[in-house]
């Protein structure tokens, strides 16, 4: 089997032409060159895998070739010596370095000493180094590199020129990538190159090594979703699909698509901060001057233009600055999972317009309520009379046979808790009786009675209804119920409850209670006004100081009993 060579070393640039996204540094090396102007202390300084090593490579055989060009069979390896600071990082290590320098080179015309991660050199070290660093022989020059500047002292920084590389931009990265995809006989989407491009976050080498390992994976065809499998990152297409359900208001499909998301091993975190980022190029994409700004594939970039068509300005405000507050606070959170939860039910209830509430008062908080979407009474009336419709004739004749054969058949008395289907034969009989009242309930009351009532046959009606509830063991509602004493208003019982959660609780149980009161009083129009005001929630003292100050109201004695005796709390 033929030995493999990783491609950051098969690749490797031999001549600064070949070196991305470096030009400025390239070019000023090959002026310094050419013009005999190179100082003989380089410090090359920046992030991993971005081509330090490879340039001082290139300038210690650039400088002892006779020629312009570089043969590449020449390496003047007696020439080149490269030190691993991380490893040979002693005074005794330097002082070795410091005894080769004086030996001329016995070929070429320089002896360069490449000095790599030179920030782990120790103090002691440095301190061996400046003197040879400051006034070295005329055929020696060192080429210092390191990815941490700041961790070298300023008396080497000030001996050295410094040459800032900088991270490789994601287009750098993805050219250079369809370059060696294309001279090894590789099929690569475009869109996939660009997913380990963004991957590498800026550094060549581990842009190759990634290469290296999804061509593995994928063999002589990359696609972006077999890219997005192997290195685990999140599709676009999952963010698209989300900002889709979010603009529906379908908070139950959004929750589901997030728990899928977490079921393929993903985090909360990653999701919320990548979906932040999704609704950033949203806003880039709705103006064309700014599209080029998005560091995407010419087709994902058609996806965002078509998406943000169907996005308001405000929403993606709103959008952005709820997902970045949950990204913000996903740390900090102890449950981190309901955290992104409530975000995206905040999110998907941004473009909801409720008809009890005007946009203008909407809170920035506010989440959809969930009755929202359970079908009601109404709605199911309607589709049964849509199924109905559909019914041909032969169906109907078989319905009304099995319906005067369930009629004839002798009533037996059997307790059951099975549900009656609605469209099932079984239970013909019953259809009828669940569309009238259906339509009962939700017919006019005007042509039905309202008798007068006071408000003591309305307290006794209630307290009755509270205690039977806690005897049938429903206690909460019960508990609700003596919170406050309902009040009468003509027809209209107004109840204020400290909080909105006991609101929600009593409005669930409104319809039994108000059919209940209706027939009881003979008055079909008697209807609940509930109010919520929170700052007549009750408080409760917890600290022994509070519960002093809590006695103190109602004994003033407890203050002169406690200043005689100095009591402690």
């Amino acid at each position: 089997m033929e030995h493999f060579i990783v491609s950051a070393r098969k690749y490797r640039p031999q001549v600064f032409e070949d070196v991305v996204g470096q030009k400025a540094i390239t070019n000023t090396l090959e002026n310094a060159i050419k013009n005999n102007h190179l100082a003989q202390a380089l410090l090359f300084t920046g992030p991993r895998g971005v081509g330090k090593t490879t340039c001082a490579r290139i300038l210690a055989k650039r400088i002892n070739q006779e020629g312009a060009e570089i043969d590449p069979d020449e390496d003047f390896a007696f020439n080149i010596f490269e030190l691993d600071a991380a490893s040979n990082n002693s005074v005794d290590d330097i002082r070795n370095l410091t005894d080769q320098v004086r030996i001329p080179p016995q070929t070429g015309n320089y002896k360069v000493y490449i000095i790599d991660e030179v920030h782990m050199l120790s103090q002691a070290a440095f301190n061996a180094f400046l003197k040879t660093l400051e006034e070295p022989p005329a055929h020696a020059i060192f080429i210092l590199a390191t990815t941490e500047k700041h961790k070298i002292i300023p008396t080497i920084l000030s001996r050295c020129q410094i040459f800032d590389f900088k991270r490789i931009g994601v287009k750098d990265t993805k050219d250079y990538l369809h370059k060696i995809a294309k001279q090894e006989n590789i099929k690569a989407d475009d869109d996939a190159l660009h997913i380990i491009a963004q991957k590498a976050d800026g550094a060549l080498r581990d842009a190759l090594s990634i290469f290296d390992r999804v061509v593995s994976f994928s063999s002589d065809n990359l696609t972006r979703q077999a890219v997005a499998e192997n290195l685990n990152v999140l599709d676009y297409d999952s963010y698209f699909k989300t900002t889709d359900l979010i603009l529906e208001n379908n908070i139950p499909k959004v929750l589901v698509a997030f728990n899928e998301i977490l079921a393929k091993g993903f985090e909360g975190h990653h999701f919320i901060s990548g979906l932040a980022s999704h609704f950033r190029d949203l806003l880039v994409a709705k103006d064309s001057v700014t599209i080029p700004l998005l560091e995407v594939g010419d087709s994902t970039k058609k996806q965002y233009d078509e998406q943000s068509k169907k996005c308001e300005l405000s929403f993606l405000l709103k959008a952005i600055d709820l997902a970045n507050e949950c990204d913000l606070k996903y740390k900090s959170s102890k449950n981190q999972r309901l955290l992104v939860e409530l975000a995206l039910m905040q999110l998907a209830s941004i473009t909801f317009t409720p008809k009890d509430l005007g946009e203008k008062k909407k809170h920035k908080y506010y989440i959809i309520p969930a009755s929202h979407f359970s079908k009601t009474k109404k709605t199911v009336v309607k589709e049964f009379i849509k199924v109905q419709a559909k019914t041909t004739p032969e169906q109907l004749e078989t319905t009304k046979k099995v319906t005067n054969e369930i009629q004839a058949a002798p009533v037996l008395k059997t307790r059951t808790n099975r549900r009656s289907s609605v469209l099932s034969l079984n239970s013909i009989s019953k259809k009828k009786e669940v569309i009238v009242s259906t339509l009962d309930d939700l017919s006019d009351n005007e042509n039905k009675p309202k008798d007068k009532f006071t408000e003591a046959q309305f307290l006794e009606l209630w307290n009755v209804y509270a205690k039977l509830r806690e005897k049938k063991g429903e206690r909460i509602i019960a508990s609700i119920m003596n919170v406050d004493t309902p009040k009468i208003k003509e027809n209209s019982i107004l109840l204020t409850f400290p909080s909105a959660l006991m609101k929600d609780q009593l409005l669930k149980e409104s319809p039994k209670l108000l059919r209940d009161f209706r027939e009881k009083l003979n008055n079909y129009s008697i209807d609940f006004e509930i109010t919520v005001n929170e700052e007549h929630q009750k408080k409760f003292a917890y600290t022994p100081q509070e519960k002093y100050n809590k006695l103190l109201e109602k004994n003033k004695a407890l203050a002169k009993l406690q200043k005689t005796f100095k009591l402690d709390l």
